[in-house]
């Protein structure tokens, strides 16, 4: 497919025609489809698939009119990163989590960083929630919210070029498809190790969820575990994983 949408572009881009564009159209729905079935769907009326599919071809259509094949980027490269970053503004458009909530989940994230600081090591629920002063109830309440709101983080841009998200540094070759296998920098290959040091079940739950597709009643039922604790955990590790990333990015800056 990454062979044909490339011809297909390179003609459209040699040749402006609605012909030219229809057919560049045509063959990359599948990669619109692909971007929107690797999205953490929220449950709200504007997020249907054929919704997000339509704005994920708005997506494409900006990428194909600003592709240029002289710079030597692969078009699907170009429009993955295209299609996903129209996805994820129009999904936090929709973002209807009250900001007292975001208030409280960014000094969730800070919280985490300052105990990791402190205790060399992964702070637990229970004393993150002591440096919040909330119970331990409050705070479970606070991670069920951090995993409906920041599941896409996993599927946001890593880079400035927006061609790499945190969900594909983590190992799994038999999911990975050819217009997602971008280089990696260093900041990927630190993304990676992060999740490689995960806990086995983190690591487990994270390739449930996110590759597999499953659904957290289905993650919970193989893990002998409950719906809620399984949001719980992908929230902690969502949050953790991103101070840690906010952390490196502000030593390499």
């Amino acid at each position: 497919m990454a062979h044909d949408l490339q011809r297909l572009a390179v003609a459209y881009a040699t040749n402006r025609t609605p012909s030219n564009r229809e057919a560049v159209v045509v063959s990359a729905v599948p990669l619109v489809r692909s971007v929107v079935g690797r999205l953490n769907i929220p449950d709200h009326p504007l997020a249907a698939r054929e919704d997000l599919e339509n704005v994920g071809l708005l997506g494409l259509l900006q990428a194909l009119n600003g592709y240029d094949p002289e710079r030597g980027t692969p078009f699907v490269s170009y429009a993955y990163g295209r299609i996903r970053g129209a996805l994820v503004d129009y999904l936090r458009s929709i973002d209807a989590l009250p900001r007292e909530r975001r208030r409280r989940l960014a000094e969730a994230q800070n919280a985490i960083d300052i105990l990791r600081q402190q205790l060399a090591a992964e702070p637990s629920d229970e004393q993150v929630a002591e440096y919040l002063d909330i119970t331990l109830i409050e705070y479970h309440t606070l991670l069920r919210d951090a995993q409906c709101r920041f599941a896409l983080s996993l599927h946001a841009p890593t880079d400035s070029d927006g061609e790499q998200t945190v969900i594909e540094t983590i190992p799994n070759e038999e999911t990975q498809h050819a217009f997602e296998r971008i280089d990696r920098n260093s900041l990927h290959r630190y993304i990676g190790t992060l999740v490689k040091d995960l806990p086995e079940r983190e690591q487990t739950i994270l390739a449930l969820y996110y590759y597999e597709n499953l659904t957290l009643r289905e993650i919970a039922g193989l893990l002998s575990l409950t719906e809620a604790r399984i949001s719980q955990i992908l929230g902690k590790i969502l949050l953790t994983l991103r101070s840690r990333i906010a952390a490196q990015q502000a030593v390499a800056s």
